[in-house]
């Protein structure tokens, strides 16, 4: 959908196709096309959100920069960055706005900074900005305090220094430091918030900034340059990969499922969830994507942080962690926080560590086959632990489970048993080339044992496909994985692709299972598969076609939500969603293999 197609804030709120993200391995923040920033945690991804208009339009806190006068939005991410460039022509001139969360000389910065500059590009455009932190959902009151170094915003533990060049006279009030100038032809202006939490407040120059806005555009270009792929889709395939970056917990190596909480899966609001975890899932296709782009140093880091979970919490795994790696609690909390657009509630927490989700095997021995198939070596604790888990494996395979959707009734889910025997199929591989310990045996004989059971209980022949759960005629899109993991790319499999896209297919898009069409918009993740399924059983030109549909639907700068309204194709849930980005990502991978010979 074109930029311009979107509507303007209404009711402070805007289209959720409308933000941009931009991060510093940290944090991330969402920009909106009219140059709000909308939602900026500090320090981290999963703190409490310094700004968080895009929930909280009257309350939430923004930092603003546009012109101050009608204008058109035309923007980019600068190439092979998550740094963002902004364009507003105006009746009078063109002004261009570069954003950036940095870094620094050394790496990670140890303090936040958001950096906004401007550069006059012809005529002459009034310009207004304003920084104006929220109550973090009802729970905080921001307040400005005057010291010598010039005024300094305050919120609960968060320190917020605002730092300024060529932006006119500052005006502060009680809450918030704003101000208006005017660009002209080679006009140079900035805007930076500076920002510590429970800690002293660090204030660079200007200059200082900027040469930090040159340092983060390198780092990003050095790691985008790191990526192997000579596909037709080098575009959509370098942002979904520098969307992954971005949703990257540099400090502890961990994974982002999402950026945001509560941005609603549906107009009712019965479902708003927190995804700013790291699920066990998402961060082994993340690596099995990352692995596959050559990238290194991301991928050992990550893996080590997956690995350490499971020696930690081995035989079993969480399914979802803290990004620091620590178990969340049950209880969530609900704000007093009107969510976007008025579809509540505002959540924070997520409840679904402790559920059995039998599938998560397969994810792990995935991950650490590909990596130990790149040419590393796996340390001997570490394989003492995988020899355990395959162990485990054997006997929870015919234990009910919540299934990879999370759901409240346990059964067994097709798909969950595919895991299983992914899981075993590796754990098989990776004791015959010496990589783990154990009786290697025992796990083909379980293996064999589950995907006899698997075609004997979960084929449905009038239906024509891989079901749900036995005894249901109930379709399930995450079968479709397991074309992916090789558990069948034959008949059964292309029938099954055939019977999910009619039932639960809306053009090129998928629902997840079976009702959800009533529920819920559908999920992009979903079609993404069925792109790699349809290229694996051999229907190639299929999986182009929707390979190509799929990609006219991300938003201007190339982004996916979790979800989107089939209606009129507008964003659902949260954004930017990385198992949206890590399955295009697979389907984009899958069909450069298959167009090898």
């Amino acid at each position: 959908m074109p930029l311009d197609a979107l509507a303007p804030r209404r009711d402070g709120y805007v289209d959720l196709r409308s933000y941009a993200a931009i991060g510093d391995g940290r944090t991330v923040a969402m920009v909106a096309h009219d140059g709000s920033v909308d939602w900026y945690p500090v320090p981290d991804l999963d703190s409490a959100p310094t700004f968080a208009r895009l929930l909280d339009a009257d309350g939430g806190g923004c930092v603003e920069l546009s012109p101050a006068v009608p204008f058109e939005v035309g923007r980019r991410y600068v190439p092979g960055s998550n740094i963002l460039c902004t364009t507003y022509t105006t009746a009078t001139g063109v002004v261009r706005v570069t954003d950036s969360l940095n870094v620094g000389s050394t790496g990670r910065l140890p303090w936040n900074e958001l950096a906004r500059a401007v550069e006059g590009v012809s005529g002459e455009v009034p310009m207004m900005w304003r920084v104006t932190p929220g109550t973090m959902f009802n729970t905080v009151s921001p307040w400005v305090q005057d010291t010598e170094q010039g005024p300094v915003l305050r919120t609960d533990d968060v320190s917020l220094g605002v730092r300024t060049e060529a932006l006119g006279e500052c005006r502060v009030s009680a809450d918030e430091i704003s101000g208006r100038f005017s660009t002209a032809p080679g006009t140079a202006h900035l805007l930076a918030v500076v920002s510590t939490h429970s800690e002293p407040l660090r204030l660079p120059s200007p200059e200082r900034i900027r040469q930090n806005v040159e340092l983060t555009l390198d780092m990003w270009r050095r790691w985008t340059d790191l990526l192997d792929y000579s596909g037709p889709y080098r575009a959509d395939v370098e942002r979904s990969a520098l969307t992954l970056k971005l949703l990257s917990h540099a400090p502890s190596g961990s994974v982002a499922a999402a950026a945001t909480t509560s941005l609603p899966e549906n107009r009712a609001g019965t479902k708003n969830y927190d995804y700013r975890f790291a699920w066990v899932r998402d961060a082994a296709y993340t690596l099995r994507t990352l692995i596959r782009l050559g990238e290194q140093e991301d991928v050992h880091a990550a893996v080590s942080w997956l690995l350490r979970l499971a020696r930690d919490q081995s035989p079993q795994l969480h399914v979802l962690n803290r990004l620091d790696g620590e178990v969340p609690g049950d209880a969530m909390t609900v704000y007093e926080a009107p969510g976007w657009r008025g579809i509540g509630p505002v959540v924070s927490g997520n409840a679904a560590a402790d559920q059995l989700q039998l599938g998560v095997f397969g994810d792990l021995f995935d991950m650490v086959d590909l990596y130990v198939g790149g040419g590393n070596v796996l340390d001997a604790a570490t394989g003492r632990m995988l020899a355990d888990v395959a162990d485990e494996i054997c006997d929870l395979w015919r234990r009910a489970d919540a299934g990879m959707w999370e759901l409240p009734e346990h059964r067994h889910y097709t798909s969950s048993k595919m895991g299983c025997w992914h899981g075993l199929d590796r754990a098989v591989h990776l004791a015959d080339v010496g990589q783990i310990p154990g009786s290697a045996d025992r796990w083909r004989v379980e293996r064999d044992r589950i995907a006899e059971w698997i075609e004997e209980h979960c084929w449905n022949a009038q239906r024509g496909a891989y079901v749900l759960h036995p005894g249901t005629d109930e379709l399930d899109t995450s079968v479709l994985l397991h074309a992916i993991s090789g558990f069948d790319r034959g008949p059964r499999m292309r029938s099954t692709v055939d019977a999910l896209r009619e039932e639960l297919g809306r053009g090129p898009l998928l629902h997840r299972y079976s009702g959800m069409q009533h529920e819920e918009g559908a999920f992009v993740a979903c079609s993404f598969w069925a792109v790699a399924a349809l290229a694996l059983v051999g229907r190639r030109e299929e999986a182009v076609e929707l390979m190509e549909e799929m990609l006219a639907l991300g938003n201007d700068v190339g982004l996916y939500t979790e979800m989107i309204d089939p209606e009129d194709d507008s964003f659902l849930g949260n954004f930017p969603q990385a198992l949206s980005h890590l399955a295009l990502l697979t389907a984009a991978l899958v069909l450069e293999d298959t167009d090898r010979p």
